[in-house]
C-alpha cells in the first residue's frame, strides 16, 4: 500500500478506534488515579517507564509519582535512568546521605554539565531526589539512583583513576595507561571513532586490561561495597563506550544495539548487586523501553531494553509503560550540541496514535493495554511520536513517528493531551530559585 494510501487508511479508521479508546481510557488527574496501573504491576520486579520526549515536565512528574508509589507500597529497590553512570552515582550517594555527598540535590544536579544538560539537571529531578533522601533517612535498605548509559568514557576513566589512587596506587597504573591511549583525541569521541575507522589501532586492549585488573582481586577494594561496584561499572562503561564509538561511524543498528545491550546489562548487574527479591524501576525514552518488536525497529535489526527484559525476565514480571502527548512545549535543541530551547510541539499528525488519543477526548488518560494485544484495531501499526534531544517541529512528520502496535509495545500508556517544558537548572542567569509551585506535589 502506498504511503499516502496508508495515511488515509489510518486517518479514516482512527475515528472508530478513538471511540474504543474513549471507552477504555481511565481518568488521570492526580496520583490517586494510578490504582489500576499498580494493580497491573502487582508483584512484578521490573517496571520500565518511558517518555515520548526528553524535555516534557509531565512525563518526569508522572514517572516520579509512579516511582514513589512503587517504592513506598511495593518495596522497589532503585531507580535507574537513561543517564551517565558517574553523574548519577553522585546523585545516588546524595540520596543515601553518604558523607561529603553534597549540601542539597540542586548542588549535585547542577553539576550535570555534559550536553544535553536538561535531561537530568532540572527541577523535576531535584524534587524527586530530595524525596528519595527523605524517604531513605533512617532506613537500612536505602533506595538507589543510577545511570544506565554508555557515553561517559572520559568521566568514567577519571572516576576509576581517582578511586584506584586512593585504594590501590599500583592498579592505578593500568588505569593511567588506558587513559593515555585516549589522550590524543582530547575527549572528542567522534575524533576517536573516525580515527580508528581509518586506522584500525584502537584502545580496546587497554580498557579490557583495566576491567581485568579491577576484577582480578575485588576483595581488596571493598572498603565500601557500593564504591567497589561503581569502580567496576565505570570500567564496563569504558569497555562498552569504546566499542560504541568504534561502531558509531559505520551506521546501521550496531551502535544502537551496543548501547541498549550495555543499559540492559547494567540493569541486571544492579539487580544482582541489590540481591534476591530486588525490584527495578527504569526511566528511559519510549524508543528504549517500548518493545522494539512492536515497531519498525525490528526491520532495522535493532533491539532495546524493553525487548531484552521481556525476553529474559518475563517470569519475574515485567511491565512496560509508554507515554504520549498531543501538543504543547518541549525543551530540545535544533542540532546536536546546540543551546537548549523551549519549542512548540504541534498537534499529532492525522492518523497517528496522538491524533487518535486526542480524538478520544482532550483529557489526560491512563490506558491499560495488556488486554488489547489481540484486538486488530488496536494492534494495527500507526505512528507514535518520538522527540529526542534534537528536534525541528517543522519537519517532525518526516522523521519523528515510529510505526507502532501500541498494545504490543507497552502494557500501559499515560497520555497527556497538552504538555509543558521541563524546568531546567542551567538557565542564564543561573539562580538557585525553584519555579512557581515547586515541587508540584512530589
Amino acid at each position: 500500500m502506498a504511503f499516502r494510501s496508508i495515511a488515509r487508511h489510518l486517518e479514516e479508521n482512527g475515528s472508530a478506534l478513538a471511540r474504543q479508546v474513549s471507552q477504555a481510557g481511565l481518568s488521570l488527574f492526580d496520583p490517586a488515579d494510578l490504582g489500576p496501573l499498580m494493580d497491573l504491576i502487582g508483584d512484578s520486579r521490573y517496571v520500565l517507564l518511558g517518555e515520548a520526549t526528553h524535555g516534557t515536565a509531565e512525563f518526569y512528574m508522572w514517572r516520579s509519582f509512579i516511582s514513589q508509589q512503587l517504592i513506598r507500597e511495593k518495596g522497589f529497590s532503585f531507580i535507574c535512568v537513561e543517564g551517565d553512570w558517574p553523574d548519577c552515582y553522585r546523585v545516588n550517594r546524595y540520596a543515601k546521605s553518604y558523607p561529603d555527598s553534597g549540601a542539597d540535590a540542586y548542588e549535585v544536579l547542577v553539576d550535570f554539565n555534559r550536553w544535553p544538560t536538561w535531561m537530568w539537571a532540572n527541577w523535576e529531578i531535584v524534587a524527586l531526589v530530595e524525596w528519595l533522601r527523605r524517604y531513605n533517612d533512617g532506613r537500612p535498605d536505602k533506595v538507589g539512583f543510577y545511570g544506565l548509559d554508555v557515553y561517559s568514557l572520559w568521566e568514567s576513566m577519571e572516576s576509576i583513576i581517582a578511586y584506584l589512587e586512593k585504594y590501590d596506587p599500583e592498579a592505578a597504573k593500568t588505569a593511567k595507561k588506558a587513559s593515555s591511549c585516549f589522550e590524543p583525541y582530547g575527549q572528542n569521541a567522534e575524533q576517536y571513532a573516525w580515527k580508528v575507522a581509518m586506522v584500525p589501532e584502537s584502545c580496546e586492549r587497554e580498557v579490557i586490561d583495566l576491567l581485568v585488573e579491577l576484577r582480578h582481586n575485588p576483595r581488596r577494594y571493598e572498603r565500601d561495597d557500593e564504591d567497589a561496584f561503581s569502580a567496576e561499572q565505570n570500567a564496563l562503561v569504558m569497555v562498552d563506550a569504546e566499542r560504541y564509538y568504534r561502531t558509531m561511524v559505520r551506521g546501521g543498528a550496531a551502535s544502537w544495539n551496543v548501547r541498549d545491550k550495555h543499559m540492559f546489562d547494567t540493569l541486571i548487574r544492579l539487580m544482582q548487586f541489590h540481591g534476591p527479591g530486588s525490584k527495578a524501576i527504569v526511566w528511559a525514552h519510549n524508543t528504549h523501553i517500548g518493545d522494539a518488536r512492536a515497531t519498525d525497529m525490528v526491520q532495522a535489526g535493532e533491539f532495546n531494553i524493553g525487548q531484552l527484559v521481556r525476553e529474559h525476565h518475563s517470569g519475574d514480571g515485567v511491565v512496560l509503560v509508554g507515554f504520549a502527548t498531543n501538543r504543547g512545549t518541549v525543551v530540545a535543541a535544533d542540532e546536536w550540541g546546540a543551546p537548549m530551547e523551549d519549542m512548540m510541539v504541534p498537534p499529532g499528525a492525522p492518523g497517528s496514535w496522538e491524533d487518535v488519543l486526542h480524538q478520544a477526548g482532550n483529557q489526560d488518560k491512563l490506558l491499560i493495554l495488556r488486554d488489547k494485544a489481540e484486538n486488530p484495531q488496536w494492534t494495527e501499526a500507526r505512528g507514535q511520536r518520538a522527540i529526542g534531544v534534537v528536534y525541528n517541529p517543522a519537519f517532525e512528520r518526516y522523521g519523528n513517528y515510529v510505526p507502532t502496535s501500541l498494545p504490543r509495545r507497552y502494557d500501559a500508556l499515560l497520555y497527556i493531551d497538552e504538555s509543558h517544558s521541563l524546568h531546567q537548572l542551567h538557565v542564564v542567569p543561573q539562580i538557585n530559585v525553584p519555579p512557581e509551585l515547586y515541587p508540584w506535589g512530589i
